[in-house]
């Protein structure tokens, strides 16, 4: 299995092994960029035949630049499953292959957009506050909050994601409908062709999809006015989805009811105008950090090497259409 001539290069050190450490690569011969005083290119350069493979944790964007540096890389393994980080055009013109995260963390992520949208609703990151702050014995009742049951939801790509989303806020009662790329035949939820559509249709959008050119930017302040004062946004997709300028703009001016954010334009970077708002409540892009997911993506990242060491089929390919 293991090529004594064959590394695996990892840019950055991935969650998962921060967390698992790197026990689980033990029978593979890392190439830990970052541990090296070189600048990258000469690294690179310096270790340009001998790597085969590639481990990315998705911070690192992995330029066409980068890839010409890696003559011989004939396999990248991310362990997000969003790709925006990588050049997938150059990645299909050399035939490299690429194996993502696919559905391993598309119940913990579906569990905190909804547990962001009842935090929103039923204001308990507020509600906290007020009573740690001692304001409960001075101040009183502490402001309503709204029911989750019978709100009309609109989910921003019906993948595994939002699909695990919709089975969740199913069982509360609520009234589910999605905007995809395409109309998906074995669901029964109304479709919806037009974000703006659907805003204008629902009280929350939930935004499960990938960042693409298409999907940049695509929730900016006309979806937002359509969803409404009372409207709520919840976002555990890519920060960059959302205009974040006109969000806060929206939020700020009383344009729109609330959000729920897990993901950022400009990571760790957060509008400061958005710790003022209660209605906001935020996460630090931790909806796939649970322990469990993460051991399983250890065992996912080392099947997909044990493979493609061995000459075998990928456990987790993505398909890279023309």
């Amino acid at each position: 299995m293991k090529s004594s001539h064959a590394h695996i290069l990892v840019l950055e050190p991935p969650p998962i092994m921060i967390i698992c450490g790197d026990q689980f690569l033990k029978n593979f011969r890392l190439l830990k960029a970052w541990e090296s005083q070189l600048p990258l290119d000469q690294f690179l350069t310096i270790h340009a035949q001998s790597v085969q493979a590639l481990l990315s944790s998705g911070r690192y964007s992995l330029t066409a630049d980068i890839l010409q540096l890696l003559p011989s890389l004939r396999l990248v393994v991310t362990t997000s499953a969003g790709l925006n980080h990588i050049d997938l055009p150059e990645c299909r013109r050399r035939g490299i292959s690429i194996a993502n995260a696919k559905d391993t963390y598309s119940e913990d992520v579906a569990d905190m957009a909804v547990g962001l949208l009842i935090d929103v609703f039923r204001k308990i990151s507020s509600a906290d506050s007020f009573v740690r702050k001692g304001l409960w014995p001075t101040k009183g009742d502490f402001p309503l909050g709204s029911k989750l049951g019978g709100k009309r939801v609109g989910i921003v790509g019906l993948g595994s994601i939002g699909q695990e989303v919709a089975k969740r806020l199913q069982a509360f009662g609520c009234r589910i409908s999605y905007c995809s790329r395409n109309k998906k035949p074995y669901v029964s939820y109304p479709f919806y062709s037009s974000v703006i559509q659907l805003a204008t249709d629902c009280d929350v959008l939930i935004v499960c999809c990938g960042l693409t050119q298409q999907t940049h930017h695509m929730i900016n302040k006309d979806v937002m006015l359509a969803l409404g004062k009372e409207g709520v946004v919840v976002n555990v997709g890519r920060g960059a989805i959302i205009k974040e300028e006109e969000l806060v703009q929206c939020l700020v001016q009383g344009e729109l009811g609330g959000a729920g954010l897990d993901v950022f334009e400009n990571e760790p970077k957060v509008p400061g105008e958005l710790f003022a708002l209660d209605k906001v409540v935020l996460s630090p892009h931790t909806a796939v950090r649970t322990a469990e997911t993460l051991i399983a993506m250890c065992e996912l990242v080392k099947g997909n090497f044990e493979a493609f060491f061995s000459n075998k089929p990928l456990l987790s390919p993505v398909v890279l259409n023309n």
